[in-house]
């Protein structure tokens, strides 16, 4: 009987050790940072959408985004930034077309939605649905804007700083939803 017990312990400890050699081990979330002059925005980014994720990290790296603008901003709806036209325009200018030469295909998840405080890729309309290469924005209401779910990818999501979105969706802008006074970013993956 022990004999049995023992094979039996020691099969299902190799069929566990076999099971466990195939499962891809879970990759830890990336996190960022957002720094502003209104105050600092903490989050993560979804494993789920490594396209995005990767090619956001690769910009921030690189120090793409610094200096850039929160161009576009709308109390109730979102916070939008990335455009590396916004590092030299002047003051007026309309911004939204510049991006790094390329975009990025779709990568829709059901269970990652337009909560408040997601981080989401901005695009144009194209039949694809592929993202900017560059452009984000960051959901402020407290409902989200799900309408927007599956439409638009998302990639990470806010953690720490939700004030600091309201607080620039708040900015005072001009015709083009464009803040009158610059708000300059810098972002930094935490590593």
């Amino acid at each position: 009987m022990k004999k049995i017990l023992f094979a039996l312990l020691a099969a299902v400890l190799m069929f566990n050790a076999a099971v466990m050699s195939q499962t891809k081990p879970q990759q830890k979330a990336v996190k960022f940072v957002i720094h502003t002059d209104y105050g600092d925005m903490k989050g993560i980014l979804y494993n789920e959408t490594p396209l995005h994720r990767d090619n956001f990290v690769k910009l921030a790296k690189s120090g793409f985004y610094d200096g850039t603008l929160f161009h576009r901003v709308i109390l109730g709806f979102m916070i939008q930034g990335g455009d590396p036209l916004s590092k030299t325009a002047k003051p007026g200018q309309a911004l939204g077309m510049g991006d790094p030469g390329y975009t990025t295909p779709a990568e829709f998840n059901k269970t990652l939605t337009h909560k408040r405080g997601a981080l989401a890729a901005a695009r144009t309309e194209n039949p694809a649905k592929a993202s900017s290469g560059s452009q984000f924005y960051i959901v402020e209401p407290e409902k989200g804007t799900h309408f927007l779910d599956n439409n638009y990818t998302v990639f990470g999501e806010v953690t720490e700083g939700f004030d600091v979105i309201t607080k620039i969706a708040s900015a005072q802008k001009d015709g083009s939803d464009r803040p009158v006074k610059d708000i300059k970013m810098t972002v930094k993956i935490i590593e």
